[in-house]
């Protein structure tokens, strides 16, 4: 049995099936990861959805802030922007079926025997893995239990820092902006929403979340998408999967068994 780590898909389901093609997948044997985001900017976002759903125990996905923002628009909370391409999935019949499906879906999946950790965008450097998984635990509640309510308090770019005394709602805000759209932070953990180029680009002031020089010891490896101008060599510990498969990049599949990458060319 391989487990394959997917990044990001934003409705691009015929480069899925290529890559899978590739990686001879076997679904009777084979288990998939994908790091969220499986909607929106890509043609087949319905199409996405309900193959990744009809996976079953054979796939975990985490969310991304596309998957989120696909929950606030089927809500009522957010307008879709001229960008998405979320209406087939709005228009769909299984649309509630599929969006409950979504809103039950982890912030993170840690694998104790493989030593891997699946996020969208990262653990912010100032959490233990014991604090990431408890804030997701919480996360994933509210998600499922409270989600017209969360979903009205969800956006936002502060509080930027994280501390033990924020209230319930920052808490939380905090929490799903480190999960889903975290790239860059300053020297004192706050996190920056400007740039999101490639780290060599990057200004001084900033790092890439996993490189603040204090940043809590994991014991793990950290699988993440959300990032398509990040480069695929990574750090020891931390494993960059975005390719930009949704802007004509490459799709990737990595082996957590093995370490090693497959991809396919989207254009």
């Amino acid at each position: 049995m391989t487990t394959y780590a997917i990044g990001d898909l934003q409705g691009c389901l015929t480069p899925l099936r290529r890559l899978l093609d590739h990686i001879s997948f076997d679904p009777a044997a084979d288990m998939l990861w994908f790091v969220g985001d499986l909607v929106n900017r890509g043609p087949e976002s319905l199409e996405t959805l309900r193959f990744v759903r009809s996976l079953g125990t054979r796939a975990i996905s985490v969310l991304g802030n596309h998957d989120l923002h696909l929950l606030a628009v089927a809500h009522g909370v957010r307008k879709a922007s001229s960008k998405d391409t979320l209406q087939s999935i709005l228009d769909a019949p299984d649309r509630d079926e599929l969006c409950d499906w979504l809103a039950k879906r982890p912030l993170i999946h840690v694998d104790v025997e493989l030593r891997h950790t699946l996020v969208h965008a990262g653990i912010h450097p100032r959490w233990s893995l014991k604090r990431a998984k408890s804030l997701g635990d919480e996360l994933h509640y509210v998600l499922t239990h409270e989600l017209d309510d969360f979903l009205c308090h969800m956006y936002g770019n502060s509080p930027s820092r994280w501390s033990k005394k924020l209230s319930v709602r920052k808490r939380r805000r905090f929490a799903i902006n480190a999960f889903t759209r975290m790239r860059y932070c300053h020297a004192d953990g706050s996190l920056d929403f400007e740039f999101n180029g490639p780290p060599r680009n990057a200004p001084k002031s900033l790092l890439p979340w996993y490189a603040l020089p204090d940043r809590k010891a994991l014991d793990t490896t950290v699988v993440f998408g959300h990032w398509s101008s990040h480069p695929g060599i990574c750090r020891s510990g931390v494993v960059p999967t975005d390719r930009g498969c949704v802007w004509g990049g490459n799709l990737v599949a990595y082996a957590l068994d093995t370490s090693t990458s497959h991809w396919i060319n989207c254009r």
